[in-house]
């Protein structure tokens, strides 16, 4: 009888040993976040993380060589998480680059603006390179702006005030002064 019931507890303890199947779905997922990692450059971005997670899973390959599973399977999750987190961190470098990328490309336009429009300011500063102007004649009025005859004395607008004495002559032009003595 003892001898049955330490058979049967160790076909137990074997059978317990055997019920952990192998974790190849973890190392499969493990694995494809190794291959996305470095397809995102990790290896540029964020070398450490790779390199931790690549270490994680050839650890849990070995444990998978060693039929230890539980081990393996956590192993192979560290990996996963390392390679995502490696991921990531090279996502957000090549968005921080291209940021950079575009920044620097913006700037040097508005310097190109800036200096485009400081040459427009100076050349509106600068006389043309124009020849010089042509002495140009008058052009003789049309006829119907020709003056008409001279109004006669008394009729029209008078610069200087008119004589109240008759025996007195009117002062002349060259004594005239706006119309005042």
């Amino acid at each position: 009888m003892a001898v049955s019931t330490l058979t049967l507890a160790m076909t137990l303890a074997l059978a317990g040993c055997a019920s952990t199947p192998p974790p190849d779905g973890i190392l499969n997922q493990a694995q494809a976040q190794l291959r996305a990692a470095r397809d995102a450059d990790a290896a540029v971005y964020d070398p450490i993380d790779l390199g931790n997670a690549q270490d994680k899973f050839q650890q849990a390959q070995n444990a998978m060589a060693k039929r230890d599973y539980d081990v393996a399977a956590q192993l192979a999750d560290e990996a996963r998480a390392s390679a995502e987190l490696a991921r990531a961190k090279a996502r957000l470098g090549a968005a921080r680059s291209q940021i950079q990328n575009k920044t620097s490309a913006n700037q040097q336009l508005r310097e190109q603006i800036d200096q485009s429009l400081a040459d427009q300011q100076q050349d509106q500063n600068q006389p043309a390179n124009l020849p010089p102007p042509q002495q140009t004649t008058d052009m003789p009025a049309p006829p119907s702006s020709a003056l008409g005859e001279p109004v006669p004395q008394g009729q029209g607008f008078q610069t200087y005030p008119q004589n109240p004495n008759p025996d007195q002559p009117a002062p002349s032009s060259s004594t005239d002064q706006g119309g005042h003595l």
